[in-house]
């Protein structure tokens, strides 16, 4: 980042002068634990002081620098809904619907009163069926409301033609998600399986049905979900997206799955005319088309009732409501208190409208400067990792040719998209917050089922701009930084570069990075999964991937509980790879002005604690185990201590030695990016 220059008028007494103010170190000491060394523990050390300012909220299983800013900016967006909600609004108009919705999912009176009453005639639906054609008959209808049952399906990017969207189907129906919930018999999982079957019991007994019914009701689901989750492959084989990658024709199809109901269940779609279709799990599809074929008709009414009655807990009256939070929150991930009810309305307003939410949000929290300061660091983290690319003493030139021709089609997107949604279509009406809730579910569903047989829309957006966190995405080769994030401890206009290079420096080197690690790397410039490695580059780029992968696998992160190094990988090599390439644009941007000692720091050592400030945090043992099975992200804390000893510039930022508990010696230490 070049130091901005100030143009002062001149004057005839020097005391006159307008200047401009001279930037800050952008640290907060107060967030620091000086007392720790470190060499010893560098989370603590960066991060200490904010854990004991900011304990654990009740309403939390994680409070971090992001939920504090997630926090503020929906504290900000709750003003301008309520704005709108308070007041008269024209029928069909954005403000309308933003401020209906807001005052229905309020309205706790009037959905305690209703109770389960709206889904009743859902689920008489489901009680209904006779025989397997009626299942494939329901089976749309429930996906397009919103309850996932047996499978996956949507349309997306065709990841080997990435310009056309196609229809594909994934692995799914387990109401826990994660296979291991079901099978893995350690005391912690055994503790949250017996919970679940208490709560399906709990749960049918909350929509009117008898102990008996209800004991029956959790033996048929754990008996599906069961045999679903047998079949299901980890998040660690999701992560090969070749594997997952399995093209079919309709003539396969119905082939190799003589009993699925192809017809009936792409029509009840609404999809006409499909020639093929991306399977991408298929032994677990195979056994979803089992199960329907073989399990007797009387439990398949109550596993689909099931998972009508589990997709609509949120949308009905409190009680209903209160024990789907005991379950997923209190007892999952260790949560205590529920959040208030108009933190709840505010995001589901914004999952709803969220581009019209981040329109106004938008508006009037994002200064111009901010977009043109960000684009000007993004140029410089690519300038940065252009430079690593063609140093690296790993890879070849004709691979290296590759990757810098992919970097340099990056498609970069800040703050906010140029294109809003359009939400003229969507009815929000004055019946039911559950009924509205369907049809904003079906909306986005016919929405996505639409853009079958149509190219891929590259300007649309995968998150809403009010959103703090950011993405790349590898079928459109694109990295995203929406306007949520580009705030402090993120970025500070007020700060000087070693903060901001530290700070959203690394989350846009993160974001590049993730285009060249173990996924990203096998999708081409033009976002197509396409082999573009020399066989020799690959395998060496395997060998330092698993420099990574062994390290955090030896990580105690939870007392008999390690870190899962090839589900984080992807987030390591990002994060390794991020702060690579953020401290040479640093010192690229820095290095005909160097920057000074401030509040006792040198640049080098400001840039890392800024890094580390992001990742300050507070989270329970329960979360921690449902994290490090679920997340392909480390945790806070290893997401600094985890990176910061494989950084050569780190050791010389703060004097550490072989004497240091951190230390690792050089020729072990990561070197990827």
């Amino acid at each position: 980042m070049k130091k901005l220059v100030t143009i002062a008028a001149c004057c005839l007494m020097a005391a006159s002068c307008n200047q401009q103010p001279e930037q800050t170190s952008g640290l907060h000491l107060e967030f620091m634990d000086t007392t720790a060394q470190p060499g010893t523990d560098f989370y603590q050390y960066a991060t200490g002081g904010w854990q004991k300012l900011n304990p654990l909220p009740a309403e939390y299983s994680r409070y971090g620098s992001f939920d504090q800013l997630a926090e503020t900016n929906q504290k900000r967006i709750n003003e301008l809904v309520e704005a709108l909600a308070s007041q008269e609004n024209p029928a069909g108009s954005v403000a309308q619907k933003v401020g209906d919705l807001y005052n229905m999912a309020m309205d706790s009176a009037k959905r305690n009163a209703d109770g389960y009453e709206p889904v009743k005639a859902d689920l008489a639906e489901a009680a209904a069926i006779q025989n397997v054609h009626d299942v494939y008959a329901l089976l749309p209808k429930m996906a397009m409301n919103g309850s996932g049952a047996y499978f996956g399906i949507y349309v997306g990017a065709d990841e080997k033609s990435s310009m056309e969207n196609a229809v594909q189907m994934s692995q799914g129906g387990l109401t826990m998600g994660l296979r291991d919930y079901y099978l893995e018999d350690d005391e912690a999982i055994v503790k949250i399986r017996e919970a679940f079957k208490e709560h399906i019991v709990k749960m049918f007994k909350l929509y009117g049905y008898s102990d008996a019914d209800a004991q029956k009701g959790r033996d048929v689901v754990m008996e599906v979900e069961t045999r679903l989750a047998k079949a299901f492959r980890s998040n660690v084989e999701l992560r090969d997206p070749e594997s997952n990658y399995n093209k079919m024709s309709m003539e396969q199809l119905k082939n190799d799955y003589p009993s699925f109901e192809w017809d009936t269940y792409l029509n009840g779609l609404g999809l006409k005319d499909v020639k093929e279709i991306i399977i991408g799990q298929p032994n677990s599809l195979k056994e979803s088309a089992d199960v329907i074929a073989t399990l007797p008709i009387d439990k398949q009414r109550i596993y689909l009732q099931w998972k009508l009655i589990d997709d609509a807990a949120s949308a009905l009256s409190d009680e209903i409501e209160a024990e789907n939070f005991d379950f997923y929150s209190r007892t999952m991930r260790g949560v205590q208190e529920q959040q208030p009810r108009w933190k709840r309305a505010v995001s589901v307003v914004g999952s709803v409208l969220g581009e019209a939410v981040g329109q106004m949000y938008v508006e009037k929290y994002f200064p111009a400067e901010a977009k043109t300061r960000m684009t000007e660091l993004v140029g410089n983290l690519q300038k940065a990792l252009g430079e690593r690319i063609q140093n690296l003493d790993w890879m070849s030139d004709a691979t290296k040719a590759r990757a810098l021709e992919k970097l340099s089609t990056f498609t970069v997107k800040i703050g906010y998209p140029d294109k809003w949604k359009d939400y003229s279509t969507l009815d929000i009406k004055n019946d039911s917050y559950y009924e509205n809730m369907k049809r904003a579910t079906q909306w986005y569903y016919a929405d996505m089922m639409s853009r079958y047989g149509k190219p891929v829309d590259r300007t649309e957006w995968g998150m809403t701009p009010q959103t703090v966190n950011a993405y790349y995405n590898p079928t459109t080769n694109e990295i995203c930084f929406p306007a949520g994030i580009l705030q402090y401890p993120f970025f500070d206009m007020n700060a000087d570069d070693a903060f901001n290079y530290g700070a959203i420096g690394v989350v846009i080197g993160h974001e590049m990075t993730h285009g060249f690690d173990d996924q990203g790397r096998q999708y081409d410039k033009d976002g197509n999964l396409k082999d573009w490695w020399e066989e020799a580059d690959a395998e060496k780029f395997k060998e330092r991937a698993q420099v990574i992968i062994d390290f955090y696998n030896n990580i105690e992160v939870a007392p008999g509980v390690h870190g899962n190094g090839s589900l984080t990988q992807g987030e390591n090599i990002a994060d390794h790879g991020g702060l690579k390439i953020a401290f040479q644009a640093f010192k690229n941007a820095t290095k005909d002005n160097p920057l000074p000692v401030k509040d006792g720091f040198t640049p080098e050592q400001r840039f890392y604690i800024a890094f580390a400030t992001v990742w300050g945090q507070n989270i329970t043992e329960a979360e921690i185990r449902n994290r490090t099975k679920s997340d392909p992200h480390a945790l806070g804390k290893w997401r600094v201590n985890g990176t910061m000893p494989q950084l050569d510039t780190w050791y010389e930022a703060f004097n550490i030695t072989e004497n240091d508990p951190m230390y690792i010696a050089p020729e072990k230490r990561v070197n990827v990016w």
